[in-house]
């Protein structure tokens, strides 16, 4: 060893981090469903309830966070729709990774529950540095195996440092490294925090065209409530009021589209939702120097007035930035043609279990009940509810407006019910909807002060 430097040791392979030859300690622990996919829980993890909320602390290997259920839905129902419909790559393959895997419940879903005859060109890795979880992952994977058996194809070369089963790689590897190794497609990104420290590497690892699934659960610094994390974290200055959920989706749709410019790359968003405790976002992105330039034209502030509620403008004069929030993405925030076919109906019909589910070999041990499958319906279709009605206005310029103050500020004495003032305004021809948050929000193509005027009309009329 040299004076003044550390031995380098031989790092180990993959394979030789994460057995996968046994199943773990604490297998099979407790028994639940998610969507179509059997879950194993740490024997210290409660049954989760069928209407799960909030942040929720992290408990080591094996943990599985149930509030998340929603987004790994609406990600199973995204990335269906890529191969069904080939807005992504045609009819070529698609090779997807998930950078943090964790115990695997994401990737699992995709396998089991997109449809059978699109599995060929779903090419799956999964990767986390966690060995334990890798493990847990594995013994998952191979006990429930409820959408058939994926063998390794004859020309396909598995490196030596993935362990294989049903299709799935896994390996471990840092997540910034595991996604600069791949060309891929599809790359998802939840880590437990800010994605901010991941965003350049989950970029280059993509194509020339890919879909990039990225989670944030640092709502106090994306809505304005921790300002000095927002400003470190992501250049935002916020304001908490009635636009710090929309803000906040914003805010990190910027961030991405400002981390994929650096790289000579474009984002257009597919879905991108405030969602109880954290963000979601899903662009494509794609390498064009044009497109790039064309995202800057879509960043802006968004400024409070004392006559309306908000506008959008490039940048704030110097009156305006007290009352200002940003830099923030100012387009379209969806894909209007994707988004309006994640339908309640086609959620239930992908990712609801059935009969064949509840009694395929290795899940003996599940509980489930007539009530249970009755909540997991409930809550599939939670997880989408409002979005393919939503899906034109929030792919254009709208005007959103929190439903509880639009009555104070029309100075009426009662607010109408949501759903006749939805219905109201779309017959006066405003293309009108709620949007899926869990605080009541409506889109509205009409102008503020024709939404004021249709709420005392409706007041009077009382």
């Amino acid at each position: 060893m040299r004076c003044g430097q550390e031995e380098e040791s031989v790092p180990l392979t993959m394979a030789d981090m994460f057995s996968g030859a046994d199943d773990p300690a604490g297998w099979p622990g407790h028994l639940w469903l998610e969507g179509r996919t059997v879950v194993h829980l740490q024997s210290d993890q409660e049954r989760p309830s069928h209407m799960p909320r909030g942040p929720v602390a992290k408990s080591g290997t094996g943990f599985m966070n149930p509030a998340m259920a929603p987004a790994r839905t609406r990600s199973v129902l995204l990335l269906q729709d890529a191969l069904e419909h080939g807005w992504l790559v045609d009819d070529r393959p698609i090779r997807a990774l998930d950078a943090l895997c964790a115990t695997g419940i994401r990737v699992r879903r995709w396998r089991n529950e997109i449809a059978p005859e699109l599995q060929e060109r779903l090419h799956i890795t999964a990767n986390d540095l966690d060995s334990k979880a890798l493990d847990w992952a594995l013994s998952s994977v191979r006990k429930n195996r409820t959408n058939g058996i994926f063998p390794i194809l004859d020309d396909e070369q598995i490196p030596i440092e993935q362990i294989t089963e049903n299709g799935i790689h896994f390996q471990r590897y840092d997540a910034r490294m595991a996604m600069i190794q791949g060309s891929y497609q599809w790359i998802d990104l939840d880590p437990f925090g800010s994605p901010v420290q991941f965003l350049d590497t989950a970029l280059q690892g993509l194509g020339r065209v890919g879909v990039l699934e990225v989670t944030a659960t640092d709502t106090a610094a994306l809505t304005g409530s921790s300002s000095t994390s927002g400003l470190r974290r992501y250049g935002h200055n916020g304001i908490v009021d009635h636009y710090a959920h929309d803000d906040a989706v914003r805010v990190l749709l910027g961030t991405i589209a400002t981390s994929a410019a650096r790289l000579d790359r474009s984002i257009e968003p597919l879905l991108a939702l405030f969602d109880g405790h954290h963000v979601r976002v899903s662009v494509i992105v794609r390498k064009s120097k044009l497109g790039a330039d064309e995202n800057r034209q879509k960043m802006g502030w968004r400024v409070r007035h004392d006559d309306i509620p908000y506008t959008f403008v490039k940048h704030p004069s110097p009156e305006q930035i007290e009352h200002s929030s940003g830099p923030m993405w100012i387009g379209p925030l969806w894909n209007e043609e994707i988004t309006g076919r994640m339908t309640e109906d086609h959620a239930v019909e992908c990712c609801l279990p059935r009969e064949t589910d509840l009694n395929s070999e290795g899940d003996m041990d599940l509980e489930w009940t007539e009530l249970d499958q009755v909540y997991a319906e409930r809550e599939l279709r939670r997880s989408v509810r409002y979005i393919s009605d939503a899906s034109s206005l929030l792919s254009s310029e709208h005007l959103l407006l929190p439903y509880d103050q639009i009555a104070p500020w029309a100075k009426a004495a009662s607010m109408p019910s949501m759903v006749d003032l939805i219905a109201a305004l779309n017959e006066e021809g405003y293309l009108t909807a709620r949007v899926p948050d869990l605080r009541p929000y409506i889109a509205t193509k009409a102008p503020y002060e024709v939404v004021l005027e249709m709420v005392r009309k409706m007041d009077s009329a009382e």
